[in-house]
């Protein structure tokens, strides 16, 4: 499970922000912040609401917690054998950035030779 420090940091980089623009939302400093990312000071709630707001998380996904998606309706559900929609949320962002992009773009490229092979079983229109 990751630590809250490494999600902020996450979250920061994902959107390209620097520290001192993520001091801003806090009305802290750059070198104050940069002690929560690096676990000097202990993130308060204050700081922790915050951040939920500006990203548009839940407290507990910036907390690292499993099951945080347990409000939305059919993430129960499983997807495979094996896996439930809400896991495979879960894995999709604890991958970096550049992980959960090759993620999207294996699903558009299945997406894409699903419809062609429906297109081949189906014929041609007329």
């Amino acid at each position: 499970m990751k630590h809250y420090r490494e999600i902020i940091r996450d979250l920061r980089e994902d959107k390209d922000l620097t520290q001192a623009e993520i001091a801003t939302v806090l009305g802290t400093t750059q070198q104050h912040y940069s002690k929560y990312e690096n676990g000097v000071y202990e993130l308060p709630i204050r700081a922790l609401t915050l951040l939920a707001d500006y990203y548009a998380v839940p407290t507990d996904y910036i907390l690292g917690r499993k099951g945080y998606f347990s409000e939305i309706p059919g993430l129960r559900k499983r997807i495979t054998a094996e896996h439930t929609a809400e896991e495979f949320l879960n894995s999709i962002l604890s991958l970096n950035a550049k992980s959960r992009a090759d993620v999207f773009d294996y699903i558009y490229m299945q997406k894409l030779k699903e419809a062609d092979e429906k297109k081949k079983k189906d014929g041609p229109r007329p």
